[in-house]
């Protein structure tokens, strides 16, 4: 078998319990999917270590900004946060940190959710909306809870519930 993500948590307990069964090393590589190789390693690493976790940890390329490095460009954003990417990188380089592209600052900035968005625009009330408002809210102060239309009864007879995989679902 070729070379493939981690096996699961699950899946490397079942091929744990099914060596302390006495299972064959074939059957298990085919019960669970994986290489022979695969359930001896995970099988030694029990032995020896009493865990079956899988620490894959510096897998893929390093990152060109780390962490000290976005927390300088973040500190370079809240200074002017008019600036635009091509005026924080040309900062950023100045520094004593290696050097960015445009794109990479871009990137990092939209991974740390400091991007810049356009302020949302939204009508204002009127006069007349303000005088209906409190025209409706003089009108209904006095309603007692019987009086409340159905989808503001607090009777919660109309919720129903289902339990689905010990969730409740309304």
């Amino acid at each position: 078998m070729g070379k493939a993500a981690n096996l699961s948590e699950f899946d490397r307990g079942q091929i744990v319990m099914a060596q302390i069964l006495g299972t064959s090393i074939t059957e298990i590589a085919r019960l669970v999917g994986c290489s022979r190789s695969a359930v001896v390693s995970i099988h030694a690493k029990w032995i020896n270590d009493g865990e079956t976790s899988s620490r894959r940890q510096g897998v893929g390329r390093p990152r060109v900004i780390k962490e000290k490095g976005r927390r300088r460009l973040s500190r370079l954003v809240k200074q002017n946060r008019r600036q635009t990417v091509a005026q924080l990188t040309a900062q950023y380089n100045t520094g004593p940190s290696t050097s960015v592209s445009e794109h990479t600052v871009q990137r990092t900035l939209l991974h740390g959710e400091q991007c810049r968005r356009r302020p949302t625009r939204v009508l204002l009330l009127t006069k007349l909306h303000r005088q209906l408002r409190l025209q409706w809210a003089r009108e209904h102060r006095d309603w007692t809870m019987d009086e409340l239309p159905g989808r503001m009864n607090p009777d919660f007879s109309f919720i129903t519930s289902l339990v689905v995989s010990g969730y409740a679902v309304y």
